[in-house]
């Protein structure tokens, strides 16, 4: 008995299990590299503060020049300029806090 061949043979390597580890391990260190932050620290905190200050400057401007303008046209120009302005610093704080709720992914 000690001399037939065992009835299995032994598990050799799967070429194809082979190919799957490397793509496996090939996507797994493309996530990695994708999910890298690549922005980080000073850089990013100046970036986002340059974001909140163009976004109130740029809601206030615009809103005040778009406003006068109407009122300008319309003859009303103290309450056009007065809507505009107001409808401006509501755009620029909705634009803050949709930006402080974002992810920092750059």
């Amino acid at each position: 008995m000690s001399d037939d061949e065992p009835a299995r043979e032994p598990i050799v390597e799967d070429a194809r299990i082979d190919a799957l580890e490397a793509r496996l391990n090939a996507a797994q260190s493309r996530e990695e590299q994708r999910n890298r932050p690549k922005i980080t620290g000073a850089d990013a905190n100046y970036r986002s503060g340059n974001r909140v200050l163009a976004d109130l400057l740029g809601g206030i401007l615009g809103g005040s020049v778009i406003g006068w303008a109407i009122g300008w046209f319309t003859e009303t120009n103290p309450w056009g300029l007065l809507v505009g302005l107001f409808l401006g610093i509501v755009v620029a704080f909705r634009n803050i806090i949709r930006a402080a709720n974002q992810r920092p992914d750059a």
